[in-house]
């Protein structure tokens, strides 16, 4: 029984990064699914895609690496947990390696990064950080 799916979903994106697989598939959900534009809206990965199957839908993001195969994404671990929530106002807006990582947020404008949450002027449930 799995508790927390978003969890899951950067565990997923962790492990398949550690091994240097070029895509990664996820069970999907509305929110997996605003999580990956948010990250391809930052250039963390490709792009991703749906794919229509029986059971569940799956969800294919498409990882990025570097010309010479390093690692977009160095670390990506999740802020806002089930047992302990963490929300955020525009104020209060973390920054990641001083601007060279970025967190997602979801807000009442969807999930987007911390960057378009400052332009956009909302704040909201910080659900995980990138570098």
């Amino acid at each position: 029984m799995m508790t927390d799916p978003i969890s899951d979903m950067l565990t997923r994106i962790r492990n398949a990064i550690r091994i240097e697989r070029p895509y990664v598939d996820i069970p999907t959900s509305r929110t997996k699914v605003g999580i990956a534009e948010a990250l391809q809206r930052e250039g963390y990965i490709w792009d991703f895609e749906i794919i229509e199957q029986a059971p569940r839908n799956i969800l294919r993001v498409n990882l990025k690496y570097g010309p010479d195969g390093e690692k977009v994404i160095q670390v990506i671990q999740r802020t806002s947990k089930p047992g302990r929530r963490r929300y955020v106002g525009v104020s209060g807006m973390p920054t990641v390696l001083q601007g060279m990582g970025v967190s997602i947020l979801s807000t009442n404008k969807g999930i987007i990064s911390n960057r378009e949450a400052r332009k956009q002027n909302v704040g909201g449930e910080v659900l995980c950080t990138i570098w």
